[in-house]
């Protein structure tokens, strides 16, 4: 299938939706009000209460995940829905100090509902959307779940989307500067972590390390991640998780609302601006959102200022739908646009000072940097920038009152990667990649079937990747892919039960490539021409499954265990790269006749939640068969590190069998009477071994240390009349040492061992009759300024530093950031 074709598909389904939400029948057929107005529930009304008191919650949020409707509760904890479907949907209802409530509620009975809230200190369960076919309560799925709420992320400094949920246990980052993260999930990262943006599967360079997440980091609301391969919705690349993050909650019936946002952070004057408009009126749903970000260079103790470490953004995203008692019909938008500079780290041989090239008659001459090239906003070359275009159609039909419903996403991605590296030309594209892809998910929940919940589906894609630069990295190729799937999910008593199977096909057609003595391309005939990508087909086809059980034993206490079974095709520059990779810094080949990863995970965990007590532990070994990484390469003669033309070492991908075991355990206490007082600990640890290898090829590379986390925070209810939800934390992050790492041919070198404190403090302010005016956020890390870097870090691997000795470029500095959020509201 052409991506021309698949196209068109996108443009019909929209049309279709478009049709839907118009509620305009078919040429020649007439009008239907029978059947459409059977479906349309009576008023769904109830009141959130306090289970102690009895007392209404005003201002609580009551949400249909699956339908993307939702309302807050008025003055005296009530609420009210018009013209939902009927059926049985899941709803969640939250309030800030209370466990998070959720339960099916038939919605066409007209019995109204009240949920009792207790208040407590810890989170006894909430909502993930992705880790099975629909809502699920987290404590009752057995795949490992994190979610980083929208407070969280409020409270938490990061460069990008990607540094506010590092902090999670099991998950970190693949760093290169501050504007560039990538990220990790129990060890593995790149193309085995399948990234969502608001349920839809991003699709840029995923296999790059120079480049993070496309996503506007003030549009996210919350993030979800489910850990190994026990989602089955979205195809080969989830072999090690998924990452999904959701856009806010519906706006209220009625209203129109705004958040303007403001952010700056010390260290390398970053400035970040962002302006949300949204609102619901009749049924028409709108969301608005445009975010500015502008970064210098940042600093550490010992490199100072880190020469061309700045970035700037401007980001838009949004949608316009409607929902009804059919459904919900909604087109969307997202498009992220970035600039950031590429650290090399070369030093100069007295000073230690950075070094940049500039012109020197027809050659080039490196010199130090100035103060002035220190300062301020301004990017140098190697540079990059990275536009990514995403228009798509999110629908989801309900098919009568049994609670069938089917759900239809189609997107269309354009992702535009552009590398400057000439300084005689800044304008010149070295490198040039243009990504086109067009990708859906059609999913159709069957109705209840003796308590069975059953979901069945198809996903897949056709992308178009295009070198339009002077230099060439990876092959032009065609990919397209398609799978089907099958979830079930039950609930026996204290057991709850899920699992599925998806089979999933893969083709990948690479172009091949030849350049004259001028290395531009040229034809196969010329005599001159030299290979630069000899061009293959490859096609890889296989399974995925998962099985699972939570139980229950009472309201305080859960066992969990899952099996399952991942699978990840190669992707392009592991399969047919031949170039170098500025961002790592290093010369990259690839392999054609890789052959397609899979992997045997088993999970078990408990946990233990009492009002002041939360205890739960997570642990996993995984078993990766053809297990992709890349190596470096000896000289002719074997006695050193084979070179590129620039110097930089020789990778070529390879393959082993690898086992990857460790967990998470998390301990929090709430001491009573001290409720308001919060203890939190984590600790998370990876072992990442290679099978039947020398002793220096023992381990796996690029494997997160082990981290401890301990965080002392104190919650308040209110101060005063102006002053609500006032806190302050203090956290203490410690990282071991990572002595367990691939030393041969020089891949990696060892990572001593850093403790980092962070702090912050912040509040609400409110007006006198307790409307929230605005949010204070001040965070503080790496309080202590500790020169560190992380393992994971890309520029760890940079040149040496004469004026001290040290090797590499260290990770940011002391780092304060103030954040304001401003609520209005126009209706």
């Amino acid at each position: 299938m052409t991506l021309s074709v698949l196209f068109k598909l996108f443009v019909v389904c929209g049309a279709v939706s478009t049709a839907a939400a118009q509620d305009v029948p078919a040429a020649g057929e007439a009008a239907r009000p029978l059947s459409r107005a059977r479906t349309v529930a009576p008023p769904f009304a109830g009141r959130v209460v306090d289970a102690a008191t009895g007392e209404g919650l005003p201002g609580a949020n009551v949400v249909f995940v699956d339908l993307k409707r939702g309302t807050a509760t008025g003055a005296d904890g009530s609420f009210s829905f018009a013209k939902l479907p009927r059926g049985r949907f899941t709803v969640q209802i939250r309030f800030l100090g209370y466990n998070t409530v959720t339960q099916t509620v038939d919605t066409g009975n007209g019995q109204p509902l009240e949920a009792k809230l207790t208040a407590s200190a810890t989170e006894i369960g909430q909502v993930v959307v992705t880790g099975v076919s629909q809502a699920t309560e987290m404590r009752r799925s057995p795949v490992p779940t994190s979610v980083v709420d929208h407070t969280r992320l409020n409270q938490t400094l990061g460069s990008n989307i990607v540094d506010a949920i590092a902090h999670t246990p099991g998950v970190s980052q693949i760093t290169t500067g501050a504007a560039i993260s990538k990220p990790v999930v129990r060890g593995l990262g790149f193309n085995r972590v399948v990234t969502l943006n608001n349920g839809a599967k991003q699709e840029g360079q995923q296999w790059g390390d120079e480049h993070g997440v496309e996503i506007d980091e003030f549009s996210i609301d919350r993030a979800e991640i489910i850990k190994g391969p026990g989602s089955l919705l979205y195809g080969s690349d989830a072999m090690a998780g998924v990452i999904n993050f959701v856009a806010p909650d519906p706006v209220d019936e009625g209203r129109i609302l705004g958040v303007a946002t403001a952010n700056y952070q010390t260290n390398n004057n970053q400035q970040g601006y962002s302006f949300q408009n949204a609102g619901n009126l009749n049924g028409l749903n709108w969301l608005a959102r445009g975010t500015r970000k502008v970064a210098g260079n940042y600093r550490n103790r010992y490199d100072d200022r880190v020469y061309n470490s700045g970035f700037n953004e401007w980001d838009a995203n949004g949608y316009v739908g409607v929902n009804k008692s059919w459904g919900y019909s909604h087109l969307t938008f997202s498009s992220f646009n970035q600039r950031v500079g590429l650290t090399e780290g070369a030093r100069d041989a007295v000073t230690g000072r950075f070094l940049k090239d500039i012109p020197d008659g027809s050659d080039t001459r490196a010199v130090p940097v100035t103060d002035e090239d220190l300062r301020g906003y301004e990017l140098a070359v190697p540079q990059q920038q990275i536009n990514h275009l995403r228009i798509g159609t999110d629908n989801n039909f309900i098919l009568g009152e049994n609670g069938a419903r089917l759900t239809l996403l189609v997107n269309y991605q354009q992702n535009l990667r552009r590398e400057y590296g000439n300084v005689f030309d800044p304008a010149e594209t070295s490198l040039y990649f243009q990504l086109r892809t067009v990708d859906y998910s059609l999913r159709y929940f069957l109705p209840e079937i003796k308590g069975w919940n059953l979901t069945v589906g198809t996903s897949g894609l056709h992308q178009q990747n295009r070198n339009l630069g002077v230099e060439f990295l990876i092959p032009a190729y065609r990919t397209s892919e398609a799978g089907v799937f099958g979830v079930a999910k039950k609930t026996v008593g204290a057991f709850d039960i899920s699992g599925g199977l998806r089979y999933d096909r893969r083709r990948i057609t690479a172009d091949a490539l030849f350049l004259n003595a001028d290395e531009q391309p040229t034809s196969s005939t010329d005599p001159d021409a030299e290979t630069k990508f000899a061009g293959f087909r490859s096609s890889f086809g296989n399974y995925s499954g998962s099985v699972g059980a939570a139980y229950n034993l009472n309201e305080r206490l859960t066992v969990k265990a899952n099996i399952s079974r991942g699978f990840r095709a190669p992707n392009i520059a592991e399969l047919g790269s031949n170039g170098q990779h500025e961002g790592t810094i290093r010369y990259e080949i690839g392999q054609p006749g890789l052959r397609a990863e899979t992997s045997r995970q088993l999970d078990a965990g408990v946990s233990y939640v009492t009002d002041h007590v939360r205890l739960s532990l997570d642990a996993f070994t995984n078993t990766i068969d053809n297990y992709i990484f890349p190596r470096r390469l000896l000289n002719a003669v074997g006695t050193g590190d084979s070179l590129s033309p620039e110097g930089n070492g020789v990778f070529r991908y390879e393959q082993g069998k690898a086992r990857l075991m460790g967990g998470e355990l998390s301990l929090d206490f709430h001491p009573h009477p001290l409720d308001w007082l919060h203890f939190e600990n984590s600790f998370s640890m990876v072992r990442a071994t290679q099978l039947d290898r020398p002793e220096n090829e023992k381990y796996l590379p690029f494997i997160p240390a082990d981290r401890l986390q301990s965080e002392l925070r104190g919650n308040f209810r209110r101060q005063g009349k102006r002053l609500t939800n006032p806190y302050v934390r203090v956290q203490l992050e410690h990282t071991f040492a990572q002595n367990r790492f691939f030393s041969a041919f020089d891949t990696e070198t060892a990572t001593p061992g850093y403790t980092l404190i962070n702090a912050g403090v912040g509040t609400d302010f409110a007006s006198a009759r307790g409307r929230t005016l605005a949010s204070l956020f001040i965070t503080a890390n790496n309080l202590f300024d500790v020169g560190y870097q992380s393992h994971l870090s890309r520029l760890k691997y940079a040149d040496l530093n004469p004026a001290n000795g040290r090797s590499g470029v260290f990770n940011q500095g002391r780092n304060v950031s103030v954040r304001l959020v401003v609520p209005l509201s126009f209706k």
